[in-house]
């Protein structure tokens, strides 16, 4: 068969406040918060998971909020830009509406596209493009119409130490196409029509370190399990160190370093979010695999509350 991933399932980054990080994320980018569950190795940290109506793979973005965090350094060995995709003729909306925010952004220009480049309240950095490809968002809320709402990613922007070794390992092992370089950056496209476009930066970049304001990993699609243990025979055999496929309740998930220092995961597309809520109920309540359900009352107390609200401009 030919290995291919159709590009991002999701991308998972380190925040500090849960209340910030919904207003940013839902408030002001209209995201829906489909999943509210906690980190399954640390569950005194939530794991919240942001998309489209039904946190589609291709849209979700997701967080460990962690007062007590360090600041991160965005560097090497990271996703540095988080790519979000809105309907052509959408980007001037997007350009007033976080001025009114008070998100300050930069237009720039990259393989003849014009992207929003801007930053959350901990520094994740992110930007926006405007393009035909992909389904339009369902999900309408906070000011944020469907028609010019987020529809996922567009891709990402990697910071690798070593971006001809990251190359190789996208053209060779993950299935992306090489389609050109532009402004210090190599570009790589897959066939899906959401994350599927994958900028490296061409000259090496020296390392990031961990901590809030910074991406924990990049996880990419298999269409479905035995895909997805395909997949770990086939990263093996290119002389990578998968770790044995886990369960993460809304898929099941891999993990391997590149040569560039970036975390990979491959994520299996099923079964999704609507496993243990309804679809009209995602995100409402907090949700935990049945080995911490005894746990919850405990769990509960070391969370801060929040809540998802709609913002006003200017305020």
């Amino acid at each position: 068969m030919t290995f291919q991933t159709a590009g991002i399932h999701h991308i998972t980054a380190f925040v500090r406040n849960p209340q910030h990080t919904t207003d940013f994320y839902a408030g002001i980018l209209g995201l829906r918060l489909v999943k509210k569950t906690v980190n399954f190795d640390a569950p005194e940290v939530y794991h919240l998971y942001f998309g489209d109506q039904a946190g589609s793979p291709g849209t979700i973005i997701t967080f460990f909020p962690w007062p007590e965090s360090r600041k991160g350094k965005i560097g090497g060995g990271q996703v540095g830009i988080t790519t979000y995709v809105v309907p052509a003729g959408a980007f001037d909306f997007w350009k007033e509406r976080l001025a009114a925010f008070g998100v300050e952004a930069q237009e720039t220009e990259r393989f003849g596209e014009r992207y929003l480049q801007f930053a959350d309240p901990d520094g994740l950095r992110a930007e926006i493009v405007a393009r035909e490809e992909g389904a339009n968002s369902e999900w309408s809320f906070g000011g944020v119409p469907a028609d010019k709402a987020i529809k996922g990613f567009g891709g990402a922007v990697l910071f690798s130490m070593a971006p001809e070794s990251t190359g190789r390992l996208l053209e060779n092992v993950m299935g992306f196409t090489k389609i050109g370089e532009d402004v210090g950056f190599v570009r790589y496209q897959s066939f899906g029509e959401l994350g599927n476009v994958v900028d490296v930066n061409a000259t090496a970049m020296a390392s990031g370190h961990g901590g809030y304001g910074t991406v924990h990993h990049i996880a990419w699609r298999a269409k479905d399990d035995e895909e997805h243990a395909q997949w770990r025979k086939r990263v093996a055999d290119n002389g990578y160190q998968p770790t044995p496929i886990v369960d993460r309740q809304y898929f099941n998930a891999l993990y391997f370093r590149e040569e560039g220092g970036i975390l990979f995961e491959i994520a299996t597309d099923p079964p999704g979010f609507a496993r243990d809520e309804e679809p009209e109920h995602l995100g409402e309540k907090l949700m935990l695999p049945e080995w911490y359900e005894k746990h919850r009352g405990e769990i509960e107390q070391l969370l801060l509350p929040f809540e998802v609200r709609e913002l006003e401009a200017g305020k």
